[in-house]
């Protein structure tokens, strides 16, 4: 019988996964804070983690079923701005996908802590807020009419975000923004490629942590993964309008001050 403690905490961890995915914050940092905070710390934690990130994705399918589906249609019937697309996307999902295989282990063991999410979100919150001050001139408008040198450093930067803290949101979409991407641009190319990523390591994981399943973990995958899809699609709809009209300025300067007291945290009430 799951309590009703364990209920409420992987409902709020999926509230935070489907608010975080999608924004240049880092869900990883923050499901790592939340989990040790709310103490979640369940062995089947990491797997819990990744699995709510999908329903976080699947939001991202949802939402964009109908240009997922022209693009699949035009791709078999050979038309070549949708083909370009679908390459674009392979290419940008290569590098990380082939580091993160190798360095799986490594990465989670060492790296998966409150201390260098802290610092990861600080760092970030800088580099968001010195890539804004530069204004690149936007060249590309579009998602669909991105290059491959462009998709190539994209994907070079998404490795960045294998180091918890960082953000896959925004090592791809501030990528793109260094390529000369539109926001909204840069922001539509990390989400469509945000589905193959989370796809492979949610079923990687899955492999991986099989002998941990059982019914309650199950469940409590379920509620969670209800509860990201149901906040993600919430995000990604005002997520799209605010970049519309505004940077990632308020991103950066949140990612500093969440980092900075995260640390003082573990310091003065944790003493780490």
């Amino acid at each position: 019988m799951i309590s009703l403690i364990l209920i409420l905490k992987a409902i709020f961890l999926g509230i935070i996964e489907g608010l975080t995915e999608f924004l240049p914050v880092s869900s990883t940092g923050h499901l790592i804070v939340c989990a040790n905070i709310i103490k979640f710390n369940t062995e089947f934690v990491a797997l819990f983690e990744i699995v709510i990130q999908l329903g976080a994705i699947l939001a991202v399918v949802w939402l964009y079923k109908e240009k997922i589906v022209n693009l699949i249609k035009a791709t078999l019937f050979k038309n070549k701005k949708s083909y370009d697309f679908i390459v674009n996307l392979i290419i940008a999902f290569i590098p990380a996908s082939v580091v993160g295989f190798f360095f799986h282990g490594m990465i989670k063991n060492y790296l998966f802590n409150p201390i260098t999410v802290s610092f990861a979100l600080i760092i970030g919150g800088y580099i968001i807020i010195y890539i804004e001050n530069k204004k690149i001139k936007v060249k590309i408008q579009e998602a669909f009419n991105i290059t491959k040198k462009s998709a190539l450093i994209i994907g070079l930067a998404q490795i960045l975000a294998l180091f918890p803290g960082v953000s896959r949101a925004a090592s791809t979409i501030m990528g793109g923004v260094c390529c000369g991407l539109s926001r909204k641009a840069s922001t539509e190319f990390s989400f469509f490629l945000a589905i193959p990523i989370m796809f492979a390591a949610t079923l990687y994981d899955l492999y991986k942590s099989s002998a941990v399943l059982n019914m309650d973990s199950i469940i409590l995958m379920a509620i969670g993964f209800i509860s990201a899809f149901i906040s993600a699609i919430v995000v990604i709809k005002w997520f799209i309008k605010y970049i519309s009209v505004k940077d990632f300025k308020i991103f950066g300067w949140y990612r500093i001050l969440f980092g900075t007291f995260l640390l003082g945290f573990l310091y003065f009430i944790k003493g780490i």
